[in-house]
């Protein structure tokens, strides 16, 4: 009984993104370890960059079964790659790195995210009311898809965007109805994801060389057996889930923009110099910062190989080993000013992956390790997004725009309300 009582799985549910900082006001300040239960099991929860090269040291760490059912089930799927570790995972990783990785591949994603974003903005300029959230969903996921080379009209495809970013919405709840529609729109996505991938390989579909579709509808195992059609499925979708997911991002975005004016004139000003919502250094600074503070899980679990220490503090074998990701990238140990939104700090940082203490979607090595391969597509789809939220002609309200930090995933509650600054402008009369 004493240990039911002493396990700490229900106060990562019920205290979400505080749930580090409660573990850590055990040990004291600085500290790099933490022991802690989840789940019955010891387990030690380690933030920093040394915890990071633990975490993700596969001789020391495995990840395999260490994510809780039902988050592996509903938000990855049966048998993706987030749950494989050795030969089997650097395989199968390959080929996410072949589509997702690659230059070549963010650069034919840029003129969809181009397109997709423009035609978000004139909407809200014309006088639509979609937030900054449920915009990103729509525009990511259409500009997803026609890059992951999935047939379907507009309409469909903002349909299906839904679907997955509710899937992305619901998985972290398994108390609640949203967990329960997670789980239906998880089913109708994998049936429909195996179809395309039947479609691609019997010919009815032919997809352009090197797009998702093509690649996992013929990608073959370290045995050089075709993946089961339903398993390609499952990971062609998590080329286009995680882009989806971005949205979250944005609507962070949005209540960053709206609370710091001088970053959105700056911002405002560096595109229209540009000329497109692409690229922009002082864009991509502030969606790195908005990365930074705003991860999308708290933390990642995984299982000790063998008997581990880190800091005086120990976890033995088969015991987990937990990254706490918010807590590393607010570490005070590895940034300054750590807890302030400062996007100077990114300006001028091409190599990202360099920095040991940033982990929003993982850290080590993209071909070798389990950092995603889609951080670049990310930070160009939340970038182009900054752009146009900083645009004049459109304003974010301040309504709705606060936090509930208990919630997994988590997100501003409005979304970010953007409106037409013409149409949000108050009128001279003060009758009409």
């Amino acid at each position: 009984m004493s240990r039911i009582l002493h396990d700490d799985s229900l106060s990562l549910l019920t205290r979400g993104y505080g749930f580090g900082a409660h573990i850590w006001d055990r040990v004291g300040a600085g500290a790099r370890s933490a022991p802690l239960r989840l789940l019955g099991r010891e387990a030690l929860l380690v933030r920093g960059a040394d915890g990071v090269a633990l975490f993700y040291d596969e001789n020391r760490v495995a990840r395999h079964g260490a994510m809780p059912a039902f988050v592996q089930e509903t938000l990855f799927g049966h048998g993706s790659v987030h749950s494989l570790d050795g030969a089997e995972h650097r395989h199968r990783k390959s080929a996410f790195v072949d589509v997702a990785y690659a230059d070549e591949q963010a650069a034919r994603l840029d003129p969809l995210l181009e397109e997709e974003w423009q035609s978000e903005l004139v909407d809200w300029i014309a006088g639509g009311e979609r937030s900054a959230y449920d915009a990103a969903v729509g525009a990511l996921g259409r500009a997803g898809m026609r890059w992951a080379g999935l047939p379907g009209t507009r309409a469909a495809r903002t349909r299906w965007a839904a679907r997955l970013a509710q899937v992305v919405d619901g998985f972290g709840a398994p108390y609640s109805p949203a967990f329960l529609l997670a789980v239906a729109n998880r089913a109708w996505s994998d049936r429909h994801a195996q179809r395309l991938i039947e479609a691609a390989r019997s010919g009815r579909l032919h997809p352009a060389d090197g797009t998702a579709l093509d690649v996992w509808a013929h990608h073959r195992d370290e045995n050089g057996e075709l993946l089961p059609a339903r398993l390609a499925g499952v990971e062609l979708q998590n080329c286009i889930r995680p882009l989806i997911a971005v949205a979250r991002f944005v609507a962070f975005a949005a209540k960053e923009l709206h609370d710091r004016p001088e970053w959105r004139a700056r911002i405002a000003a560096e595109t229209a110099e540009r000329g497109t919502l692409l690229g922009g250094p002082l864009a991509t600074a502030f969606a790195q910062e908005i990365r930074r503070t705003a991860p999308f899980v708290p933390v990642l679990p995984a299982w000790a190989l063998e008997d581990i220490e880190l800091d005086g503090r120990r976890v033995p074998e088969g015991g987990r080993v937990v990254l706490d990701i918010l807590g590393t990238d607010l570490d005070e140990r590895s940034w300054e000013r750590s807890r302030e939104f400062d996007p100077e700090r990114f300006v001028g940082v091409d190599d990202y992956e360099a920095l040991e203490a940033f982990v929003p979607q993982g850290g080590g090595s993209v071909p070798e390790g389990h950092r995603c391969p889609g951080e670049k597509l990310a930070i160009s789809s939340l970038a182009a997004a900054v752009a146009v939220l900083s645009d004049e002609r459109v304003t974010v309200l301040g309504r709705g725009l606060e936090v509930n930090r208990r919630r997994l995933p988590t997100k501003p509650a409005s979304g970010g309300q953007v409106r037409s600054t013409a149409a949000s402008a108050p009128s001279r009369c003060p009758i009409h």
